[in-house]
């Protein structure tokens, strides 16, 4: 679907028990704000999942949690995160990522493909 944009859609909805909605809502934020850093400014996930594996996992195998390049930092929490620590410039998040890709390729022979868009 790439370059393609959606323009309709038709959804079907099931009705459930709100209580049972709320209660599943709460679990799936749970799990969030445990697995992922909602604390800390970031640009959300940054890679794509790579067939059969986790990019996360690849990048805390590589041992990059905490891999700081100027403010910006994969994320302790969940490496498929980077993180800015107060004061990262937008070349600071793009080098560390060409870092984590360029890592993570040497190490596991795995080409990470960024989920981020670049603008301008």
């Amino acid at each position: 679907l790439k370059g393609n944009i959606i323009i309709e859609a038709k959804l079907t909805l099931a009705k459930d028990d709100s209580v049972k909605i709320r209660e599943n809502t709460e679990k799936f934020l749970s799990k969030r704000r445990e697995s992922q850093p909602l604390d800390q400014p970031s640009c959300g996930s940054v890679f794509k999942r790579p067939k059969n594996n986790y990019a996360g996992k690849l990048i805390e195998d590589s041992e990059l949690k905490g891999k700081n390049v100027g403010g910006a930092r994969v994320s302790d929490k969940h490496a498929g995160f980077i993180v800015n620590t107060g004061n990262a410039t937008a070349n600071d998040v793009k080098r560390l990522i060409e870092f984590v890709k360029n890592t993570v390729n040497e190490k596991f022979k795995v080409a990470l493909e960024e989920e981020v868009i670049y603008l301008g």
